[in-house]
C-alpha cells in the first residue's frame, strides 16, 4: 500500500521552545508534533513545514504535511494528535493532500503578523505575544515607509548575518501597518522571507515610527545592502505566522488575506 501524504494546519505558542525544528536535546513543535502524530501511527511520522519559526515565534497558521504508512481517517489525526500534544500547541484543521503538494515547495507565500503593544506600562497579559513600545509610534509613517519595500528587491540589509539563503532577493507582496487602539500591527507578506528579514524590517519601521529616521530610510536601506547600516532586530516575541498561501488547486489557502495576492503569484525556486 502506497504512503497516503496529509495536510495539517497548526497553531502554537512558541514561548517554550527552542524554535519549530527538531534539535537534539531541545524541545521544539517538530519535535513535538512528531511524537503526538507517531503515536496515533504507532510508528515514527515525520513532518515537513512550510517555514521554520525561530525560538520565541508564534502561528496562527504553519502549514505541514507528512506521508502516513497506515490507514487512518482524518479525525484521528486532528483529535488524537491534540490529545497527545501540550496545551500551547493545536492541529487545527486536517485534510488530504491533493496531487502533489508539499509543505514548502508548493508555496507561493507567507504572511507574517508583528505585534507591537504601544503605551508607557508593559503588559501583563501579551509579555510574550506582542513586543512592548513605549515611545510613541506614527502608523501612517510606518506604513508609508514599508510601501517602499513593495515587489522584488535585494533584502541583504534586513538579513540576519549568519543567513544562508543563497539569493538575497525577495518579492514582497504586501505591508500593511496599521493601529488598533494600543496596539501597531504589521501583515507582511513575500513569496519567501530570509533570516531574520520580518524582525528586522519591524526594527527599521519602528525607528520611523518613532521619528528617528525619515521614511525614505527604508529605500535607503534597499540600494545600500548593508545589514549593518539598519536598525536592531526587533524581539520575537510579537511575531506570528499569519498563513501560508498556495495555489488554489490545493484547497490549502484559507486566510482573507489570500484575496490580496497578485494572480501571477509563483512560488519561491
Amino acid at each position: 500500500m502506497s504512503n497516503r501524504r496529509v495536510v495539517l494546519g497548526i497553531e502554537y505558542d512558541g514561548t517554550a521552545y527552542a524554535g519549530w525544528q527538531w534539535q537534539t536535546g531541545r524541545t521544539t513543535v517538530q519535535g513535538e508534533l512528531e511524537k503526538a502524530l507517531s503515536k496515533i501511527a504507532n510508528q515514527a511520522i515525520t513532518v515537513n513545514c512550510a517555514g521554520r519559526t525561530d525560538a520565541g515565534v508564534h502561528a496562527f497558521e504553519q502549514v505541514v504535511h507528512f506521508d502516513s504508512p497506515v490507514e487512518r481517517d482524518l479525525q484521528a489525526w486532528l483529535m488524537g494528535g491534540n490529545s497527545y500534544l501540550p496545551d500551547d500547541i493545536r492541529i487545527i484543521w486536517a485534510q488530504p493532500a491533493v496531487a502533489d503538494f508539499h509543505a514548502r515547495y508548493s508555496a507561493i507565500a507567507r504572511c507574517y503578523r508583528y505585534v507591537i503593544l504601544n503605551r508607557p506600562m508593559k503588559s501583563a497579559l501579551l509579555k510574550t505575544q506582542a513586543t512592548w513600545c513605549y515611545q510613541p509610534l506614527d502608523a501612517e509613517k510606518m506604513h508609508q515607509a514599508a510601501q517602499l519595500l513593495l515587489g522584488e528587491h535585494d533584502f541583504s540589509s534586513f538579513r540576519a548575518q549568519g543567513c544562508q539563503s543563497v539569493s538575497p532577493n525577495r518579492i514582497m507582496h504586501f505591508i500593511d501597518v496599521y493601529r488598533q487602539e494600543q496596539l501597531v500591527i504589521i501583515d507582511i507578506c513575500a513569496n519567501a522571507f530570509l533570516h531574520h528579514m520580518v524582525r528586522n524590517i519591524t526594527g527599521v519601521l519602528m525607528e520611523i515610527g518613532m521619528g528617528k529616521q525619515p521614511i525614505s530610510w527604508a529605500a535607503d536601506l534597499l540600494t545600500i545592502k548593508d545589514r549593518s547600516q539598519a536598525a536592531a532586530t526587533a524581539p520575537p516575541y510579537g511575531l506570528h505566522l499569519l498563513s501560508v498561501f498556495y495555489p488554489e488547486q490545493y484547497g490549502v489557502s484559507k486566510h482573507p488575506l489570500f484575496e490580496k495576492l497578485p494572480k501571477d503569484a509563483k512560488r519561491f525556486d
